[in-house]
């Protein structure tokens, strides 16, 4: 039997920063790849709980950023 662990959100929590260690940090590192394809099955199928992440914050690496915003520029439709 599975059991689900579920958290209430309480609101923004004021942190000592000498106390955030990686046992408590609120988040965490991950390749891409591991992330990418539930993201954009996720997107794909319009699941309502991406809008609860929708204006988190991510951190990404410059070189990804760099090629995100060349993809962005190419692909606009030309008028």
């Amino acid at each position: 039997m599975v059991t689900n662990h579920l958290k209430v959100y309480h609101g923004p929590q004021v942190v000592d920063a000498t106390q955030i260690g990686p046992e408590t940090a609120d988040s965490i590192s991950v390749p891409l790849g591991q992330i990418f394809p539930l993201l954009a099955e996720a997107v794909q199928s319009n699941r309502a709980w991406l809008q609860d992440f929708s204006d988190d914050d991510v951190t990404i690496s410059t070189d990804l950023y760099e090629v995100i915003l060349a993809y962005q520029h190419f692909r606009r439709p030309s008028a």
